[in-house]
């Protein structure tokens, strides 16, 4: 069995736990509190990288640090369900010199 290493930068961090407080109009606390324990038991345990590569290609500008993260650790998979990223073609993250596969984590775990 293969063992997955999860990287993490300070923006996607940040962006993860500034998600919660947004959503409180929309979820009770309970869940909402759940939710950042989990975020937080993760990003505890991912490495944490210092990303200085930076990648121009996503329709949306602010999921291209997520491409510039999987290209700084030369990623094999980037597991989202964000629609501007699974709507990249393989040929352009190849064209950048990402090496990875943007998956949805349902295909993820199937293909895992």
């Amino acid at each position: 069995m293969k063992i997955w290493e999860v990287y993490l930068s300070q923006a996607i961090e940040r962006e993860l736990t500034e998600v919660f407080p947004k959503l409180s109009k929309k979820l009770k606390k309970e869940p909402i509190t759940f939710l950042d324990e989990k975020i937080r038991e993760l990003v505890g345990m991912v490495k944490k990288v210092s990303v200085s590569t930076g990648v121009t290609l996503s329709r949306d500008a602010k999921d291209d640090h997520y491409l510039a993260l999987c290209k700084e650790v030369e990623a094999d998979f980037l597991v989202t369900g964000d629609k501007d990223l699974l709507s990249i073609p393989p040929e352009a993250l190849k064209g950048k010199g990402i090496p990875c596969r943007i998956l949805i984590p349902q295909e993820f775990v199937e293909r895992v």
